[in-house]
């Protein structure tokens, strides 16, 4: 069992790349907000296995909020103002989140971070992410915030093309990597994820992904 560490004090930041930050246990100390704020966003837009443009599903199951979502489909990747399974708005993102995701960037040297959008990944064991990067926003000058939630990940850090050398970090509940700059475009992926039982999602691990899609600097 993943058990709540009596440190729940975010620790000093990492560079592990060129514009890239790792900040452990950033949302450690307020774990029941977040899980709360995405319970209640679940309510309104609730996990979904989606297509891929080949034809496949998805490993993992995704949610949405803010004025963009992120989808995909056999059409493609995009972001949609719309929820295509209810065809409304997605939920705004929560004030603390918002705030949360602000400061985090503040923290790893972005000032200025407005997102807009806000993707949940929800994991499962056996599931995966594989290298991809974070492409399909209107430019790339805002950083990306990622945070973690639930069972530890083994996450790939690659470069800025496929066949680049892969780095293997671990992120555990409450760590929030954000990159950008230089290191925007970077290759990255999951490992399928490993048996486990977390304190307070149980076999679950929550990815919260914040970006400006549409809004400008």
């Amino acid at each position: 069992m993943s058990l709540p560490l009596f440190e729940t004090e975010a620790q000093p930041p990492e560079i592990i790349d060129k514009g890239a930050v790792l900040l452990r246990g950033f949302a450690a100390a307020s774990e029941l907000r977040w899980m709360g704020a995405v319970q209640a966003l679940q309510a309104h837009a609730a996990f979904r296995v989606m297509q891929v443009p080949g034809g496949k599903s998805m490993s993992v199951a995704i949610t949405n909020a803010g004025d963009w979502g992120w989808i995909s489909d056999v059409n493609g990747y995009r972001y949609s103002a719309v929820d295509p399974l209810t065809d409304k708005p997605w939920p705004a993102i929560p004030v603390f989140l918002h705030e949360q995701a602000v400061a985090a960037a503040a923290s790893a040297g972005y000032p200025g971070f407005a997102p807009d959008a806000c993707l949940i990944n929800r994991y499962q064991p056996g599931t995966r992410m594989g290298l991809h990067r974070d492409q399909d926003e209107a430019d790339f000058a805002a950083p990306i915030v990622s945070v973690s939630l639930g069972l530890p990940c083994t996450f790939l850090w690659g470069g800025l093309a496929r066949q680049n050398p892969v780095k293997r970090l671990v992120l555990t509940h409450g760590d929030v990597l954000v990159w950008g700059g230089p290191t925007r475009l970077v290759f990255h992926g999951v490992s399928p994820l490993k048996e486990g039982l977390h304190h307070l999602l149980g076999s679950e691990r929550w990815n919260l992904t914040f970006r400006m899609a549409k809004r400008a600097l």
